[in-house]
């Protein structure tokens, strides 16, 4: 039978103790001071959304999380770095930057040096410093992990490096001196578009970028948390890859304002279109003006003044990946009352990084596991509620609603985060003769970004799934040598780390070659010598399913 807690407190005060771990007084859940919560929620909830917070409230609560080093902080920080002979910190990073080279030009005080390491590896290297998952790529690598200590902080020291050439207006790129005739088109302007045309033009190739929408950057400038990173990172990134003499046409729509037969105009296409629209539910009440896609609740801090952002009071947010995480921390920095987080499968199976989770937590929001919403509850068209039923894993091992567990939650704002759709649809429409994998992405050379037509390559979310934007950049620049390949006959090879050079068996590995995660790394040592290879710090580590 099903519970309201609008009419039956007791049931679901309880489940609030056993479920939420909200850590409240016992006073909290009272029955007599529940019922006057839900009287009031039920009062306040019918009400249409609208902002909460003051615009100087709201500029302190979205500042950035992870603040610029000084100077000082900066020398101090690169000089705990070991500068290791084969460091695995090259090898986690999915674009190859040679990070000890650039930490010792910090240390030297040469960071217009340190930021030139850098962005010849990586274009977007500002953003990379910012929203990069380094716990699990370059940081969650770093030796100093094995010797009980924190391992550098070769993000922060990152983005001192490149905002220091930002800032003061230096150049230090430049486009290739000949150029080899041939044009490429790239259907995307996020960072794997942007990764292939800056390659594109370092050898010699000319580069127009397509973006629909009016600004490019892709998530960089429309889609990251704000307290990560502002879209001005990413617009000037842009402003960057255009320096090098790349060419964008934004507002323009591949399929719709330009043809196929104009595509095939040029020497070769690039792929790097992302991910789609969020998937629906398929619930009733999916439709109300409260329920929001996870992505364009953030695009709209990112398009908005903050000031004009309307919130909830009660959030609940439907998902647990990292862009759910990023949803809930921002409803609550907004001015929202109280945002739970509701996932399906238990604390173990969700998707989100573990420090995500942390900080989600740190900022007051809830943890709803085991439980899927059934229907969207509404009241004079505004969301009143959820209704939810409790799930398990059956014998089988699958996923299963238990009867007579549903329950109903109020809340006045529903946000989605339960995945995005491939671009398979799109992508037959302009390419009929494309081969797709099974799960809608592209077949592709994972090497050259090569796809079944000779002429086509793809890379970033919409031929890998969904992955970092430092994934994307990689497979951009993997592309570009792909392309470069193709019409000159010549292989580019490296980056290699400068200690490596004259060594026959050349580096242990670069991470542009074979990106690798920490765990995953840390499985195959298991492997090798289990006992040799400890279980690793938890500041290491994800939580157990990274995907």
């Amino acid at each position: 039978m099903r519970r309201d807690w609008s009419v039956n407190v007791e049931p679901m005060a309880e489940r609030v103790r056993q479920c939420l771990h909200c850590g409240a007084e016992a006073d909290f859940l009272d029955i007599r001071a529940a019922t006057m919560r839900c009287n009031y929620l039920q009062d306040h909830l019918t009400m249409p959304l609208g902002p909460k917070l003051s615009a100087d409230q709201l500029a302190a609560n979205l500042a950035d999380i992870a603040p610029r080093y000084t100077e000082q902080q900066a020398l101090l920080e690169s000089s705990r770095c070991l500068f290791c002979f084969d460091a695995p910190c090259i090898t986690a990073c999915p674009t190859g930057i040679d990070i000890p080279a650039f930490i010792k030009k910090i240390m030297t005080g040469n960071v217009t040096g340190a930021a030139r390491t850098i962005l010849t590896a990586n274009i977007l290297g500002a953003s990379c410093a910012r929203v990069c998952p380094t716990e699990v790529l370059c940081e969650g690598a770093c030796v100093m992990l094995d010797r009980d200590s924190d391992p550098i902080k070769i993000g922060r020291l990152q983005r001192y490096a490149t905002d220091h050439v930002y800032e003061n207006r230096i150049q230090i790129l430049q486009p290739a001196a000949q150029k080899s005739g041939k044009r490429v088109a790239i259907i995307g302007g996020g960072p794997a578009g942007m990764g292939c045309a800056a390659e594109l033009v370092h050898l010699g190739h000319d580069a127009v970028i397509f973006e629909r929408q009016p600004e490019a950057g892709g998530l960089n400038t429309y889609g990251i948390a704000y307290y990560k990173m502002k879209p001005a990172v990413s617009l000037e990134e842009v402003e960057l890859v255009k320096s090098l003499g790349v060419e964008f046409r934004c507002g323009v729509e591949v399929g719709t304002d330009v043809t196929r037969a104009e595509l095939d105009q040029y020497d070769a296409v690039f792929i790097g279109v992302g991910l789609g629209e969020g998937h629906r539910l398929r619930i009733p009440g999916e439709d109300l003006a409260q329920v929001v896609d996870a992505l364009r609740f953030i695009e709209q801090i990112h398009t908005q003044p903050l000031h004009q952002i309307p919130v909830g009071a009660r959030v609940a947010v439907l998902g647990c990946g990292n862009t759910a995480i990023d949803a809930a921390t921002q409803a609550r920095r907004l001015g929202a009352d109280e945002v739970v987080v509701i996932y399906r499968r238990g604390e173990g199976d969700m998707s989100a990084y573990a420090f995500e989770y942390d900080l989600a937590k740190r900022d007051g929001a809830s943890f709803l596991f085991h439980h899927a919403p059934v229907k969207v509850l509404g009241q004079n068209g505004n969301v009143t509620g959820l209704q939810l039923v409790q799930t398990r894993f059956n014998q089988s091992g699958a996923l299963e609603s238990i009867e007579g567990s549903e329950i109903i939650l109020p809340f006045d704002m529903v946000i989605k985060a339960v995945g995005q759709q491939k671009q398979s649809d799109w992508l037959m429409k302009i390419f009929p003769e494309l081969k797709l994998n099974r799960n809608g992405t592209m077949g592709r050379d994972f090497e050259t970004g090569q796809t079944s037509l000779r002429h086509v390559f793809a890379g970033g979310d919409c031929a890998n799934g969904g992955r970092e934007v430092v994934n994307a950049v990689g497979e951009g620049k993997k592309a570009a040598r792909g392309m470069h390949k193709m019409f000159c006959e010549a292989t580019v090879v490296g980056p290699i780390q400068p200690s490596r050079w004259g060594v026959p068996d050349g580096p242990y590995g670069s991470g542009l070659d074979a990106p690798i995660r920490v765990p995953e790394l840390e499985e195959k040592y298991e492997q090798i010598s289990p006992a040799s290879h400890p279980a690793p710090a938890a500041s290491a580590l994800t939580s157990t399913n990274q995907e």
